[in-house]
C-alpha cells in the first residue's frame, strides 16, 4: 500500500484545461495541405460549396449517394468567410469536419475519418515522432513513449534537465493549443545511461492539423528520447 501511494504521488500530472474538441480557424492552405480542394459547384442539382481530393473543373461523380458537379476549384476563400474544423465523434470514430462559416451560418463541406487524413498528413510533412507516439485518436490524441516501470518515480524536484525542458515545452504548446494534460512516470538512467520513463500526453487532435503546432510537437518529442 505505501508502495502504491509513493508511485501515485510521484506520478507526476501537468494539465492545461480547456476543451479539446473546441474547432480551430484554418486558412485554405492548410485544408490543402490535408489533401483536399475547396469547390463551388451543385450537390444534387442545388449550388454549394465542398470539399474533395483529386477532381477537376466539370467532373461529375456520386459520393455517399449524392451526385455532385465540380464548376470551379477556388484559389481562395468566399468573401467573408472562414473556414472551420472541428472533430466529431460517431459510434467511437473520429472524424474532421470542415464547415465554412458565413454570417454566422456553416455549411459542412468536409466529413472523413480523422486517423486516414492525419496519418498522411503527418507522413507527408515528415513528423516521425507524433506518428510512433499515436496510440488512441478521438476529440483528443493519446500519445504515449516510454513504458511504465517496477518501482517508484522519481519526485519533481529529484527530476533532471531533459525531463524539465520536456515539460516546459510542452506547456508552451499547449498555452497555444488551449488545452493538454501530461502524465510523467520518470525513474531515471538504466546501466547504458539511456532514460527510464513513462510519457502520456494528451492533445487536442485538430491542433495537429496545424503543421506549426505538429513539428513543435514532434520536435519535443524527438528530444524526450
Amino acid at each position: 500500500m505505501q508502495n502504491k501511494e509513493a508511485i501515485l504521488s510521484n506520478t507526476l500530472v501537468f494539465e492545461t484545461l480547456g476543451e479539446p474538441q473546441k474547432a480551430r480557424e484554418f486558412k485554405l492552405k492548410h485544408l490543402k495541405k490535408w489533401g483536399f480542394d475547396l469547390i463551388f459547384g451543385k450537390k444534387n442539382k442545388k449550388e454549394c460549396y465542398f470539399s474533395f481530393a483529386n477532381k477537376k473543373e466539370g467532373d461529375i461523380f456520386s459520393h455517399e449517394e449524392n451526385e455532385y458537379e465540380v464548376v470551379s476549384i477556388l484559389k481562395e476563400l468566399p468573401k467573408n468567410t472562414k473556414l472551420l474544423a472541428h472533430i466529431s465523434m460517431i459510434e467511437g470514430k473520429a472524424y474532421l469536419i470542415v464547415n465554412l462559416l458565413k454570417d454566422e451560418t456553416e455549411e459542412e463541406i468536409l466529413k472523413i475519418e480523422t486517423a486516414k487524413v492525419l496519418l498522411a498528413f503527418l507522413k507527408k510533412h515528415k513528423l516521425p515522432k507524433i506518428i510512433e507516439s499515436i496510440k488512441s485518436i478521438g476529440s483528443a490524441t493519446n500519445l504515449v513513449k516510454g513504458e511504465s516501470k517496477e518501482g517508484i518515480p522519481k519526485s519533481f524536484e529529484e527530476l533532471p534537465p531533459l525531463p524539465r525542458r520536456f515539460l516546459r515545452e510542452a506547456k508552451k504548446i499547449e498555452k497555444k493549443m488551449g488545452f493538454g494534460r501530461i502524465t510523467l512516470q520518470y525513474f531515471g538512467k538504466n546501466k547504458d545511461k539511456k532514460d527510464r520513463f513513462y510519457l502520456e500526453w494528451l492533445i487536442p487532435t485538430i491542433a495537429l492539423f496545424d503543421e506549426a503546432i505538429a513539428q513543435k510537437i514532434d520536435k519535443t518529442l524527438a528530444e524526450f528520447a
